[in-house]
């Protein structure tokens, strides 16, 4: 996974390391078992299944690994027992949370996740308490290096709500329905490496705060992230240069 907006630099720079990419694989992994075991195994008639080995591509998790974790679904009938929960809460200087996890034990979750705001300075909040802060949305980044008015004009075909051409990257966002088709536009025009496709979650404001805060808040992201069961760390801080 490779962070270039500016919203989404921290939610992704650990995909980044190498250091990290066994663990995001692991995650992933578990992703798609779960995707796998809710619908079909086949991603051509799961859209759950196929958003997730969209996700994993994106992320360079090798093909094996990903067939390998499909057919684990497919081949078991007493496999883990993995249930989707999110947390809600604040951070530091009331940064906005939402953690996504897949967990075969609650409670152990639940725990460690509260030990984790509370030991970086916030604190966990009811359901509905900040996802009304963020929106669902399909994200694809692309390499720079093709026409800004075939990228346009294939994303925009095909759904895209916005496209913004950065500095090294094309940054294109739709609802999240529209993934899958606006990436297959995409590889119509020869694009052929995507550092991003998934659907995820922008947050509709954010929250400006000094450079020790964001510290802080950057403490809190790296120990939800440590945890095994989270998948996914959402919130609200204001990214600047």
């Amino acid at each position: 996974m490779s962070g270039h907006s500016k919203w989404a630099t921290i939610h992704r720079k650990k995909g980044a390391l190498d250091q990290a990419r066994g663990k995001v694989f692991q995650k992933l992994a578990k992703e798609l078992y779960v995707a796998a075991r809710s619908g079909n195994a086949d991603p051509d008639s799961n859209a759950a299944l196929r958003l997730v080995v969209e996700k994993a591509k994106a992320a360079n998790m090798p093909k094996d690994n990903i067939q390998k974790a499909i057919d684990k679904a497919k081949g078991t009938n007493e496999g883990e027992n993995f249930e989707a929960v999110r947390y809600e809460g604040y951070g530091p200087s009331g940064v906005a949370f939402m953690v996504d996890c897949l967990t075969d034990n609650r409670n152990r979750t639940a725990s460690q996740v509260r030990s984790a705001f509370t030991k970086k300075g916030g604190n966990l909040g009811t359901d509905g308490s900040v996802s009304y802060l963020f929106k669902r949305i399909g994200m694809i980044e692309i390499p720079d290096g093709y026409s800004e008015d075939d990228v346009m004009l294939a994303s925009l075909d095909a759904g895209a709500d916005d496209v913004i051409h950065q500095e090294n990257t094309y940054e294109i966002t739709m609802k999240s329905e529209n993934l899958i088709h606006a990436k297959e536009a995409l590889e119509a025009i020869g694009v052929k490496e995507f550092l991003t496709s998934e659907v995820t979650y922008l947050p509709i404001n954010t929250v400006e705060v000094d450079d020790e805060t964001k510290e802080k808040v950057e403490n809190l992201v790296e120990a939800l992230e440590d945890i095994d069961d989270v998948n996914e760390v959402y919130y609200n801080l204001k990214e600047t240069q």
